[in-house]
């Protein structure tokens, strides 16, 4: 297991504190909270914790690093889980091995009841049960209908965590029964300490966190998709020149996000505040109308609806790239 980094091992700290059977981890994404989460069901579950958490040499550690732990149950969409590498119900592999379905980008209502009737059973290991639900913004209406009661009355021992970028999205209901908390930012020089730790040169790391808007798991993810100081640089100047080889092999979703940012600073720019994602002298000086960039972030806006199933992605980003042009380029 590695070493939560300093940031997530102080909350952990706080949470393992105070007592609740629900905790609502919430704030932007990139800042941890699936791994502040994982922290405090190890904690829970670890034969030997400390105040500091879990002990990382146990038999309940080891189960949970192979995800195969008894009392630990983890709901995540299908991609999500096919991705990390958690085991799906025997009924959802069987139906995706035999292409009956793709794999689901929500937390599927099965899923949710299989944890509850999982909530309902005696601890195999007597150190309580956890149910970790991330990102709880994927449950549907029907699935975070079914984990109310057992939310609000949880039987014997069980402990649930919820970990969310999107808080806003979740039913009331969800909230009102969970205890919250908000991620903390790191400090700028203890993020970039760290990136460096996880092998980042120290340029690399200091322009992904900028480009990351100062979350560290954020730009760790960035360079895990191969995202350089030096494209991120450019990638304003290629905007504006209209050159889709600067969005080349970067997947939809990632390159909506991108020109996201890109408008951003530069609506920052002609307000006259300080840019988040980029230094302010990679970024075009001309001054542009913010009618012209009020339409672009609107059609990126929509763009983003429809990232995740593009008809014809190469034609798409075609799109994204002519409309930054365009936007960099007007007058009016």
């Amino acid at each position: 297991m590695n070493k939560p980094a300093p940031w997530i091992a102080r909350q952990l700290q706080t949470l393992l504190s105070q007592r609740g059977h629900a905790w609502l981890l919430q704030g932007p994404s990139g800042l941890g909270q699936f791994e502040l989460a994982e922290a405090l069901v190890r904690a829970w579950l670890c034969d030997a914790p400390s105040p500091e958490g879990a002990c990382g040499q146990c038999a309940s550690c080891h189960g949970i690093n192979v995800h195969t732990h008894s009392d630990l149950t983890v709901l995540m969409p299908e991609t999500g889980m096919i991705e990390q590498g958690w085991p799906l119900p025997e009924k959802a592999q069987s139906e995706i091995d035999e292409k009956k379905r793709k794999p689901s980008r929500e937390i599927r209502v099965d899923a949710m009841r299989g944890a509850i009737e999982f909530s309902q059973r005696t601890s195999g290991r007597g150190r309580g049960k956890a149910v970790l639900v991330y990102p709880a913004e994927r449950m549907n209406q029907v699935t975070a209908n079914a984990l109310l009661k057992t939310l609000e009355e949880p039987p014997g021992d069980v402990r649930f965590v919820l970990a969310t970028d999107a808080a806003h999205l979740l039913l009331p209901t969800i909230r009102s029964r969970c205890l919250s908390h908000v991620m903390v930012w790191p400090e700028p020089g203890e993020a970039l300490s760290w990136l460096t730790g996880q092998g980042l040169l120290a340029e690399e790391a200091e322009a992904l966190l900028q480009a990351a808007g100062g979350r560290p798991a954020a730009a760790l993810a960035a360079a895990g998709i191969k995202l350089s100081a030096k494209s991120w640089k450019l990638l304003p100047k290629a905007m504006a020149k209209g050159d889709t080889s600067a969005l080349a092999d970067v997947p939809l979703p990632e390159a909506v996000a991108r020109l996201q940012k890109l408008c951003h600073d530069m609506m920052a720019l002609q307000l006259g505040a300080s840019p988040r994602f980029f230094a302010a002298s990679d970024l075009p000086t001309r001054k542009l109308p913010l009618t012209a960039l009020t339409r672009w972030w609107t059609s990126l806006t929509q763009s983003a609806r429809s990232a995740e199933h593009p008809l014809n992605p190469g034609l798409a980003v075609e799109s994204l790239v002519s409309s930054a042009r365009e936007a960099l380029n007007s007058k009016n």
